[in-house]
């Protein structure tokens, strides 16, 4: 038995789906932003990218975390 994912990371299937990239790939260009700032990203995400206010807000706040050591 697998266990459930929580978080951030649960909205993943989700964006892959709707968006049509993998995660990876969407990490990858948070990372190459030269923004630094949670809802900077996430406004970035939202007006250059077409994602909605969640789906931002979950890719972020994960891919930020990674870097923090949380």
């Amino acid at each position: 038995m697998s266990a459930e994912v929580k978080g951030p990371a649960s909205y993943f299937p989700s964006i892959e789906k709707k968006y049509g990239r993998p995660i990876t790939e969407w990490k990858d260009l948070v990372r190459s932003s030269p923004l630094t700032k949670h809802m900077e990203l996430v406004n970035w995400l939202k007006s250059e990218h077409g994602l909605g206010h969640g789906h931002a807000n979950a890719l972020v706040a994960h891919t930020l975390a990674e870097g923090s050591g949380r």
